[in-house]
């Protein structure tokens, strides 16, 4: 399950992650370890496995810095079921809201998707197969031979064929030639398409989320007849559509639950943001007595995180293996306000730095997905040549760093803000009065003259997210 973590040393999972995220090497280091840890366990001796638990981690740093970037880059990197989950959106069990289960539900299903799609790649040759003789046979109908049962016949052309069969599979060979080709793709033909048995319920039962409906629903829908129409596609269209139906008809999905319930367990990674909202501070103070509800999550969180069973429609799932990942400001909370033993149970604690001047101008530069090079991107598509100079890069760097000190700091979101401003004129006029093959520089005068306001101003409520 974890093979293609195998060669990957913690220090190559850190360069892995500076690809795209710049600075945070503490936060770097510690997800890093956290992954080989699960390649570790797994090869442990058996008899020691199951004492093996993930040490959660608590990562504490403004908004912007990376913190959720760096879980999604981890997850990507292991080839693991992952899910973010805001624990604002939580309430306490007996509250209107979301349960806390539902996090470790909405990773299976991830995990559940992620496996099927991998038993669709293998099946993929013979799926499309069985697609190619699907749309010969809305072609050119089939033909049997004498008594229901196929004849041999010549392939070679110069020979007349006989027999209205033997003409019939020279010219399914002939189309299916063509198929193969796709000289066909534009020609309509009629299919049968499954299609849903059980239309949508649009109210909810009292006291029942729409996770539990949509659950109810399947399960309704799975005891009734399975039901076809026909569609008039073309060939293109047809092969999308089949292609779908014919790959899940050759999954086993017995198999794909029981190792999508393995990945989640043993790899699955839960990102539990705004962790610092559920904190309460009221026992800090005088008057006030504890918030019900926030402290209530607190309570429902941590069976989950210290290691339960929860039940899911694929099956039950423990808990106790799942590596946690919580993040949060705490501008007003500190991370000593939440209970004491959802302390205890991320005894990891980074603390993420707030970006510098230099590190805006190394995001804007160097990862695979900075900004810069997406806008290069999108213009390219308009054969529009965009380049930036260093200077532009720096100067719009001392501009996000400066804004993000008088208002805000939002940290790298500021410099979508700030790209979208420099670029709005460009973007707009392209391709209606900057044709294509242009080739356009960014300098430090443009940024200037482009954002001159933007410091200027001190009112820039319309220019924070």
């Amino acid at each position: 399950m974890l093979d293609n973590i195998e060669h990957l040393t913690p220090a190559q999972i850190v360069a892995e992650l500076d690809k795209y995220i710049i600075g945070q090497h503490d936060a770097k280091r510690n997800v890093a370890i956290a992954l080989r840890n699960r390649w570790r366990r797994m090869n442990a001796a058996e008899s020691i496995r199951g004492e093996i638990v993930p040490n959660n981690i608590l990562m504490i740093g403004a908004t912007g810095v990376g913190k959720t970037e760096i879980a999604r880059r981890l997850a990507k990197i292991a080839d693991a079921p992952f899910t973010k989950v805001e624990a604002s959106k939580f309430t306490e069990v007996g509250y209107v809201g979301r349960d806390v289960e539902s996090m470790v539900r909405d990773l299976v299903e991830q995990s559940v998707n992620m496996v099927k799609q991998k038993k669709k790649e293998e099946v993929k040759a013979r799926a499309a197969e069985l697609v190619e003789d699907v749309i010969l046979d809305a072609l050119i109908p089939p033909i049997q031979g004498r008594n229901n049962a196929p004849v041999s016949y010549s392939s070679d052309p110069s020979v007349m064929p006989d027999t209205d069969y033997e003409l019939n599979e020279r010219t399914r060979e002939k189309f299916r030639e063509k198929i193969r080709n796709g000289e066909l793709e534009d020609r309509k033909i009629e299919i049968r398409v499954q299609q849903s048995s059980m239309p949508g319920v649009g109210a909810l039962a009292p006291g029942m989320d729409e996770a539990s409906m949509m659950n109810i629903q399947e399960m309704i829908s799975g005891m009734m007849p399975k039901k076809t129409k026909k569609r008039k596609v073309t060939i293109a269209e047809a092969r999308k559509i089949l292609l779908e139906e014919e790959a899940a008809k050759l999954i086993d999905m017995d198999e794909v639950k029981e190792e999508a319930i393995f990945k989640a367990e043993n790899s699955g990674v839960i990102f539990i943001d705004e962790i610092d909202k559920v904190a309460s501070s009221s026992k800090k103070g005088g008057g006030g007595g504890p918030d019900v509800s926030r402290e209530g999550v607190q309570r429902d969180l941590l069976p989950i995180v210290e290691g339960s069973s929860v039940n899911t429609k694929y099956g039950i799932i423990n808990t106790d293996h799942i590596l946690f990942i919580a993040a949060g400001a705490f501008h007003v909370a500190k991370p000593s306000d939440l209970i004491p033993e959802l302390q205890g149970r991320f005894p990891i604690r980074v603390e993420l730095n707030s970006l510098t001047k230099d590190d805006f101008y190394q995001i804007l530069k160097f990862p695979k997905n900075a900004l810069t090079k997406q806008y290069e991107a999108l213009l390219s598509a308009e054969d529009v040549e965009l380049t930036f100079n260093d200077e532009a890069l720096d100067e719009i760097a001392s501009i996000a760093f400066e804004v993000n000190a008088e208002v805000e700091n939002i940290g790298a979101r500021r410099l979508h803000t700030v790209m979208s401003r420099l670029l709005n004129d460009i973007l707009f006029d392209v391709p209606d009065k900057i044709s294509a093959n242009a080739h356009i520089v960014i300098t430090r005068e443009t940024v200037q003259e482009k954002l001159s306001g933007m410091v200027k101003n001190r009112d820039l409520s319309q220019y924070i997210l």
